[in-house]
């Protein structure tokens, strides 16, 4: 194992405050990074000053699993996830870019989820591990674009910001989508709720069917799989042993919820039967409206999760 080492940030960063005046950031603690194995493949460690992890796949910047001081899991990856080097992995959190699912030409949810990516250490500034994509030869047989994209993931107490970035670095415009697909571990599927959703604009992909959210809270009896406008305000997963917090940027545009259930779960190679019983996807998306990306021009997009 290689340790990468600790590294911090200034503890008194200025900032402006909301009433215009500046500031200090909060410590931002250090993050101890380190190489690893992980099922044979090459991956990242990282552990917060509270004893917090993370683990990330070189392989797609793939985040594996993020555990809180108490141990507690708080990703699903399936057990039967195929490690590879080559095929999307089964859970974590896969990055969907520069298409969504197959709404256009490229393989199904793009091809960075399937392509490796490189380290770029611990951003002394942010504090968040980092990793980098660039285009060559074989992203441009399929996507004739120049960019360079950027995963950051930030750990703090009960916390974890998971924040993609795509700068167009090519000399005329593109237009992507992108998504990062949450897989958030559940004990019981039927037990779990997630609330805040009401009154948003819902696509019901299994029914092929639009409407208003009216349920102030779903819950998932079947095949569930549905694309909302985001709301305003973060999400709660609300399960006995406890509720999670789920925001994202207004960039992300779009919310999807999805959970196989029994009879498609059953059908996924890559996944348990009863594997829809402990998982539910809920990700930050840019979906129905493709952001058209200017030559020199940065969008970035975010995920937050925190323990309530």
């Amino acid at each position: 194992m290689q340790s990468l080492g600790p590294m911090a940030v200034p503890r008194e960063a200025p900032m402006l405050r909301e009433d215009g005046a500046i500031g200090a950031l909060p410590t931002i603690p250090h993050m101890h990074t380190s190489s690893i194995e992980f099922r044979g493949q090459p991956a990242l460690r990282a552990t917060g000053a509270d004893g917090s992890t993370l683990t990330v796949a070189l392989h797609g910047a793939h985040l594996l699993s993020w555990t809180t001081a108490d141990g507690r899991e708080r990703l699903y990856l399936s057990p039967r996830a195929v490690f590879d080097g080559k095929t999307a992995i089964r859970g974590g959190v896969p990055i969907c870019c520069p298409q969504f699912n197959q709404r256009g030409m490229l393989p199904k949810h793009g091809f960075m989820r399937n392509l490796p990516w490189e380290s770029q250490g611990v951003d002394p500034e942010s504090g968040a591990l980092t990793l980098r994509l660039r285009d060559d030869d074989a992203t441009r047989a399929l996507w004739p674009h120049a960019f360079e994209a950027r995963v950051a993931f930030t750990l703090e107490a009960g916390q974890l910001r998971t924040a993609l970035s795509l700068r167009n670095l090519g000399g005329g415009p593109f237009g992507f989508t992108a998504a990062l697909h949450t897989y958030l571990a559940v004990d019981d599927i039927a037990e779990a709720r997630l609330e805040g959703l009401q009154g948003a604009n819902r696509w019901d992909a299994v029914r092929d069917d639009r409407h208003v959210e009216t349920a102030p809270a779903l819950r998932f009896e079947s095949e569930f799989d549905s694309v909302y406008a985001a709301p305003a305000e973060p999400l709660r997963l609300v399960q006995p042993g406890g509720t999670l917090e789920i925001a994202q940027g207004a960039t992300c545009t779009e919310t999807v919820v999805w959970n196989p259930g029994a009879a498609l779960g059953a059908k996924l190679a890559d996944m348990p039967e009863d594997g829809f019983r402990h998982m539910l996807c809920v990700e930050a998306a840019r979906i129905d409206e493709p952001v058209q990306l200017a030559p020199g021009a940065e969008w970035q997009g975010w995920q937050q999760l925190r323990v309530l």
